[in-house]
């Protein structure tokens, strides 16, 4: 389940994918600005509908009950869970990766422990080495965050501070505690645009067979 390199793409080939940003709160601009950055259209979710056809979803930091009331608010759950479910890739940054634990939309099996490395006073950065990024570290500026304190089996460690997990993966589903928009690294993006090419050729394949089933 290693994941797929994460070169940016080429500028032309990414320029048709459309990336949602969850808009109820946090740094959303930020993430925004670098999707663009490596081509791609940057969508502002605040309804429903604009989560429909999205190739990927972002789900940024900032504060996890508040997001998750807003999601509740705007009536957001079942379409974030269905685009999962559609094999759609996420990626959840700091108070996104409790959002999207079991206990709260469930996108995968592991749980989120809040403000795991101490509150803002105790924000720190760090060379993190992150699997499937490359053989360089990424700058991980950590603010009030969470770790894993529990997995399953099937959900891939990409990277762990003192031991403890800060990034993971489950399928389309990629996880983790830091705030990558802050920083002018955007590999953890471009692994997001990778997922959402994959999962695109993979349904366009799909729908080409099945049309050609129609056509025989």
């Amino acid at each position: 389940m290693s994941p797929p390199s994460a070169v940016p793409p080429e500028v032309g080939d990414a320029t048709r994918l459309r990336i949602g940003v969850l808009a109820s709160q946090g740094d959303f601009a930020a993430h925004a600005e670098m999707l663009g950055s490596l081509g791609a259209e940057a969508v502002e979710v605040r309804t429903s509908d604009a989560i429909a056809g999205l190739d990927g979803l972002v789900i940024p930091g900032g504060e996890s009950t508040t997001i998750t009331k807003a999601i509740e608010r705007d009536g957001l759950e079942h379409s974030i869970q269905r685009h999962a479910e559609e094999g759609r890739p996420i990626l959840g940054t700091c108070a996104g990766m409790i959002v999207c634990d079991r206990d709260h939309l469930g996108l995968v099996d592991a749980t989120a422990e809040r403000n795991a490395f101490g509150r803002q006073i105790a924000s720190f950065e760090v060379e993190l080495e992150v699997e499937g990024l490359g053989p360089d570290p990424l700058r991980a500026v950590f603010i009030r965050a969470p770790r894993i304190s529990s997995y399953d089996d099937d959900v891939e460690v990409l990277a762990s501070v003192e031991g403890h997990p800060v990034a993971i993966r489950q399928g389309q589903v990629v996880l983790c505690a830091f705030h990558p928009e802050l920083t002018d690294d955007s590999r953890m993006h471009a692994l997001l645009m990778a997922l959402a090419t994959a999962a695109r050729e993979r349904r366009q394949h799909h729908e080409s067979g099945t049309r050609g089933q129609n056509d025989a």
